[in-house]
């Protein structure tokens, strides 16, 4: 029992000690993506990255990231770093889609919005090539949310003001004129859009934990919660604070950070009530991060040029960090 237990131990400490952690952070200005230490925060390298920078995740083991190059909706690329040895390793070419901002990681497909062609892609990494779009028909489709099953995705459009719910459902054959299908109609997946009223600017969005609620915020300081059962807005929330731009759910659960980047305030609301609790001033926030092991937020301050870090236990600041001009997409890496 004792060799089982040494044995058990070692292994325990050697996959432990095989991981390496990061905290990855864009710099729009500088075209880099910065590598920080995960602990103590130091940068360790930056990476030369694309003309415009927004948005970043991982591969499921975290030896690969993708950053989203913009430029306003004109772009055709997404950028690829190796993490095991901190470099690029090609860009993909996401034509005919233009403009690529959300991502979203599952399962070896890297989902994207395509903001100047009013879609969303899924590129294959394993066959290296785009698989599959879907138009939404909506101006400025920004930031994306896919469901772990990817039976479901969620966007906000920025300039229409809607949030797309969009579902994988499987559809029977139409019954032609004649009242007769033809011999060869089958049912077939296809994907199905619904589209929901939260108001022109509102942006960031993060889903709750159940799945039920998405949150997001406008710029004229509403937060508009959405029934994701029954496709409607179930609360509209006056904070009275202007410039409302991104937030996060905390790692918990149980409260939703909402920032400005007008202002600098950074609200926490409590997911249950609905309540504001506190109110901070954290910088003019943009992208988010939520650091589950470490309980804390990472939140890039664009306008500001530099990076909040709050301690979601006593819900302040305990640090700025520094990653060159314009910081934007944030995220952590495990590299395995």
């Amino acid at each position: 029992m004792r060799f089982i237990a040494l044995f058990l131990f070692i292994l325990t400490s050697n996959f432990t000690f095989a991981q390496t952690k990061y905290i990855l952070a864009l710099s729009k200005t500088d075209h880099k993506m910065v590598v920080l230490d995960y602990n103590s925060l130091e940068i360790i390298s930056k990476i030369p990255v694309g003309e415009d920078p927004h948005e970043v995740v991982t591969s499921d083991d975290g030896s690969v990231a993708y950053i989203a190059n913009t430029v306003n909706g004109t772009a055709h690329e997404i950028n690829v770093i190796d993490l095991k040895n901190l470099k690029p390793i090609k860009n993909i070419d996401t034509r005919p889609l233009y403009g690529s901002h959300g991502l979203a990681y599952l399962n070896d497909k890297l989902w994207f919005t395509a903001q100047g062609s009013k879609a969303v892609g899924r590129y294959d990494v394993k066959e290296d090539k785009l698989e599959w779009s879907m138009g939404t028909g909506q101006n400025i489709t920004h930031l994306l949310y896919v469901t772990p099953d990817s039976e479901h995705f969620y966007t906000t459009n920025v300039d229409s003001g809607t949030v797309s719910i969009f579902d994988h459902v499987l559809l029977q054959p139409t019954v032609p004129p004649t009242g007769v299908l033809p011999p060869n109609a089958k049912p077939r997946w296809d994907w199905i859009q619904t589209l929901v009223n939260v108001g022109k600017g509102a942006e960031g969005f993060d889903v709750s934990q159940d799945g039920k609620e998405l949150w997001t915020a406008r710029p004229d300081g509403h937060i508009i919660i959405v029934d994701l059962e029954k496709r409607e807005v179930k609360n509209d929330i006056d904070a009275k604070v202007l410039g409302l731009h991104r937030l996060k759910f905390t790692p918990d659960g149980k409260y939703v950070c909402i920032v400005s980047v007008k202002t600098g305030e950074l609200l926490f609301y409590d997911a249950k009530t609905k309540k504001e609790i506190k109110k901070i001033d954290a910088g003019q926030g943009a992208a988010m991060y939520m650091d589950k092991e470490k309980n804390r937020l990472f939140m890039s301050c664009t306008p500001n040029n530099s990076v909040s870090v709050i301690d979601l236990n006593t819900m302040e600041v305990v640090k700025k960090l520094d990653v060159g001009g314009r910081p934007d997409g944030i995220t952590m890496a495990v590299v395995k």
